[in-house]
């Protein structure tokens, strides 16, 4: 079995007075870092906790969740990450299906807490203030890290069903970041900025690179375009992890000022990026990367490589250095400009699910993950992502993509966000609707006239609601399966 030094431990032995952690006014070296986690972890083994269980977390983005997070990995224990938008039911099914021994949680969850505990009640549940108050016991901690051996266990939101818990390995999480660094480099300036959920892939991969490149992570509680903003003129971070959403009020909060030239990479994920925004980008010469990967892949898998930024402006890149990519269509490879399910294969793709069979063979064949996801790649082999199979909208046997026409609307002076989604219909099976969310007074009547210079005519929205707000998860990515809910009653 392949192993490697405890990616803390290994980091702290070999660059101990490195910067690690900033959050607030507050900073941690790497040995600071690994001196709280070793008490931590000798303070949780108190509880019983063993090598090889479960343990879940529902914790906000501060420096004790990043402690606690390390602490399990020194015991050899599987985090499980819970997303404290959940409801309490919601959670308690993936506490079971995780099989997890024990919930870590902190006070401004207390009501949640409450909630798991009644329909849980069996479960042992401690604070990190409790945590804090226990003595410590004398425990060998991990030496070397398994690669194969499940590090952290975060569940996906499918469509349909209850969610899937992903396994994710230490090799998955070593590969993940090697793979970033061979495309995005790597230099003794980096800093990388956090403000996206640490329960989330793009949380957990920024502090797994943290310790595996030697670099500091700057935490925030959340994200505040304004606060991010000051910090990307101020120099000290060099990459921040984006979805759309999060830039989109980066960009217009910026107005005419630049950000400080050390600023190197937005590294930009979570679906398909409208044009008018990349745009923006590069108006600001902003250097923005746009990347394809998911919780199976623990991260990114697909991203633009620097070079690439201009010319290939609105693909998510090649595949990372160690990992593969294929369009597929029917047990067929496509050839390039058709579009297909994208199909990856690497070192950082999850094993499977846990307790799911039927997923695993219909997800997993020869080696290959099949993700759902809809997309083409070009002559080069550039990677374009039109959209999830799932929120495709079939009208009248045309494939429609919400990304395309969603694209269109935000191309509109007036239109902030947009999303849309099928409705059934009679006639055509499905029709699209739009729902936007707008920064000056414009009609229906207005945008649908929009769209009909930009959109063939079966793709026009067939209503479009101006809406305060649209369904978005933790990590700022649009719930199109929510949007049917904003509708008008009636």
């Amino acid at each position: 079995m392949e192993q490697l030094p405890n990616f803390l431990n290994q980091r702290a032995f070999l660059t101990p007075n490195r910067l690690a952690l900033v959050f607030d006014n507050q900073r941690w070296s790497f040995m600071e870092m690994y001196r709280t986690v070793e008490t931590l972890a000798q303070k949780i083994a108190t509880l019983g906790i063993q090598a090889k269980d479960s343990v879940a977390i529902l914790l906000t983005n501060r420096p004790h969740t990043v402690f606690i997070i390390h602490a399990l990995q020194q015991l050899g224990v599987s985090a499980v990450f819970l997303n404290h938008r959940l409801t309490a039911k919601e959670m308690v099914f993936q506490l079971k299906d995780s099989g997890t021994r024990l919930l870590i949680s902190e006070d401004a969850f207390k009501e949640k807490m409450n909630g798991i505990k009644g329909l849980f009640h069996e479960l042992p549940m401690t604070t990190i203030v409790e945590i804090d108050h226990l003595e410590t016991k004398k425990v060998p901690l991990v030496n070397e890290f398994v690669l194969d051996e499940v590090c952290s266990i975060m569940y996906t939101s499918g469509t349909t069903g209850n969610p899937k818990g992903v396994l994710q390995s230490y090799g998955n999480h070593w590969w993940s970041a090697v793979g970033s660094a061979l495309n995005l480099g790597l230099t003794e300036k980096d800093g990388w900025l956090c403000a996206v959920p640490l329960f989330h892939i793009s949380g957990l991969s920024i502090l797994m690179r943290s310790v595996i490149y030697g670099m500091p992570v700057y935490l925030y509680e959340e994200f505040n375009e304004k606060t991010i903003n000051q910090v990307l003129q101020a120099g000290e971070v060099t990459i921040m992890s984006v979805v759309s959403t999060m830039l989109i009020r980066m960009i217009d909060d910026l107005g005419d000022k630049r950000y400080h030239s050390n600023f190197r990479c937005m590294l930009l994920g979570g679906g398909p990026a409208p044009k008018p925004l990349l745009d923006a980008c590069l108006e600001k010469n902003i250097p923005v990367f746009q990347s394809y990967g998911m919780t199976e892949t623990s991260s990114q898998i697909v991203t633009l490589a620097p070079e690439d930024s201009i010319v290939k402006l609105g693909s998510a890149g090649k595949p990372l250095f160690p990992s593969q990519l294929k369009i597929m269509n029917n047990q067929m490879q496509l050839l390039p400009n058709q579009p297909g399910e994208i199909v990856v294969k690497g070192p950082n793709v999850t094993k499977g699910y846990l307790n799911r069979d039927e997923a695993n063979k219909k997800n997993f064949k020869d080696g290959w993950f099949y993700t759902g996801d809809i997309g083409y790649v070009d002559e080069d082999g550039y990677l374009f992502v039109m959209d999830r199979r799932s929120d495709l909208i079939i009208s009248g046997g045309e494939n429609i993509y919400p990304a395309e026409i969603e694209e269109v609307l935000l191309s509109h002076s007036s239109v902030k966000e947009a999303g849309v989604v099928g409705i059934e219909h009679t006639q055509w099976g499905q029709v699209p609707y739009a729902f936007v969310v707008v920064s000056e007074l414009v009609d229906e009547a207005n945008l649908i006239n929009y769209c009909k210079d930009k959109l063939a005519k079966f793709k026009i929205p067939h209503h479009i609601y101006i809406v305060n707000e649209l369904p978005r998860n933790a990590s700022n990515k649009l719930l199109r399966r929510k949007l049917h809910e904003l509708m008008p009653k009636g």
